[in-house]
């Protein structure tokens, strides 16, 4: 028939095939509908989404990495003329010194809590989350890309506030186990990652994720022996103290400047680093599993 298109032959004189052959399940040139294209990890797209969460704490700098590291500070002072008076000292060292490693923890922790927690309700919020949904990425990918992003923000964050802290006299930074300072510093940062991406997921506006800033992380933050040792406790209140894992964290991290801390012995310290880990591991689970089934995201 004149009305039928016929094949054009290629350079081998054979004509080409159609670009899909029969019903659109059927094998073609391209893929059958619904088959995934790209197996196992998709490298490109989360290292753009890693990009991108990095960038968006960049372009506002000033907010969030140095105003921290100025906050930080002014807790260093306060707290110092308060209470390091007379020459005081804790666990042996001046209390400047005892304190600054938990300040820089918390700083950490929070603007860890605050990087990760503020992607999602953004997008719920502004109508944007399309944008992290639809790209060929998996809930894996998804959460990893963020949580990598709020680790940047959080080492950025500490490594301001230590400098800052290196200027005000009687601070000394020197390390006495790098091993626990990575390790404590990643493991928080990690752990308030995995916790406000948890709380993006659930909040709706603003607000809800406030109130958990507000009421869960500042308080668990304070209550953790950032400015003192928990021997001082009641047994009741040490006991509390212990169940916080927050504690741990700052604990840890300051025997990676002292040698020492409240937890106990270097056998302790390790004991804490492994179930920090395991603890962000069954957190990582269940962000996993709210990303899966698609909770307050996809509805």
């Amino acid at each position: 028939m004149a009305d039928q298109v016929q094949p054009m032959p290629s350079a081998s004189g054979q004509p080409d095939a159609p670009l899909v052959e029969g019903d659109a399940g059927s094998k073609g040139r391209f893929p059958e509908r619904g088959k995934p294209v790209i197996t196992g990890i998709n490298r490109v797209g989360l290292w753009s989404l890693y990009i991108k969460e990095v960038r968006r704490f960049l372009k506002v700098q000033t907010q969030t990495i140095w105003a921290p590291a100025v906050t930080t500070l002014l807790f260093l002072v306060i707290f110092s003329v308060a209470l390091g008076r007379g020459g005081r000292e804790v666990l042996g060292v001046n209390f400047p010194t005892f304190v600054a490693p938990g300040l820089i923890a918390m700083a950490m922790m929070q603007n860890s809590f605050a990087n990760s927690s503020f992607s999602l309700l953004s997008g719920k919020i502004q109508g944007t989350i399309i944008d992290l949904l639809m790209p060929p990425l998996s809930e894996g990918e998804l959460m990893t890309g963020i949580v990598a992003a709020a680790v940047t923000r959080a080492v950025a964050v500490g490594c301001t506030v230590a400098l800052a802290m290196l200027l005000y006299p009687g601070v000394n930074l020197a390390m006495a186990h790098a091993w626990a300072v990575i390790w404590f510093g990643l493991m928080g940062a990690a752990m308030l990652a995995l916790l406000g991406l948890m709380a993006s997921i659930w909040a709706e506006k603003f607000d809800h994720n406030a109130a958990v800033t507000n009421f869960v992380v500042a308080p668990l933050s304070m209550l953790s022996g950032t400015f003192y040792v928990i021997e001082n406790l009641h047994g009741v209140f040490q006991a509390i103290s212990r169940a916080n894992p927050f504690f741990y964290v700052i604990s840890g991290f300051r025997y990676g400047f002292l040698g020492q801390s409240d937890i106990g012995d270097a056998a302790h310290v390790a004991a804490a680093a492994l179930g920090l880990l395991a603890f962000n591991g069954l957190l990582a689970l269940i962000a996993y599993r709210l990303l899966k089934s698609g909770w307050k995201i996809k509805n």
